[in-house]
């Protein structure tokens, strides 16, 4: 939607606000897949969502962080890669993502949320 944007950015600002706005209220994000298709504008089906399956076991699944410190972890590489996305940086390397691990797992709480607030701040001063 805006890959072909000339203003790409706002766009994808906007999408990022709308999604949180939607998930916010509690309901599912769907996504319309448009492209061009023969000269024309065409709709993509997109992939269905697969049902979860129910796990009456209290043990954490593979992809589930176990303790607090790995939920800790998590949530400090979400409040950055929240902050690099409203200061405008959508488009990251593997590189830029090892970088922003080897900060979660240096940094307190207190000072990831200190560079978010100042990529935050920055990115809103375009």
């Amino acid at each position: 939607m805006a890959a072909q944007s000339p203003h790409r950015s706002p766009v994808l600002y906007a999408l990022g606000e709308m999604t949180r706005a939607v998930r916010a209220r509690g309901d599912e994000v769907t996504v319309a897949l448009w492209g061009p298709k023969d000269g024309a504008w065409h709709r993509y089906d997109t992939p269905q969502p697969q049902a979860a399956v129910y796990r009456p076991d209290s043990e954490p699944s593979p992809g589930e962080p176990a303790t607090l410190t790995e939920r800790m972890t998590g949530r400090r590489h979400q409040v950055l890669m929240a902050g690099l996305t409203n200061a405008g940086l959508y488009d990251l390397s593997s590189e830029d993502d090892t970088t922003v691990q080897a900060l979660v797992e240096r940094l307190d709480e207190a000072a990831v949320r200190r560079i978010a607030h100042w990529l935050t701040t920055a990115g809103g001063t375009r």
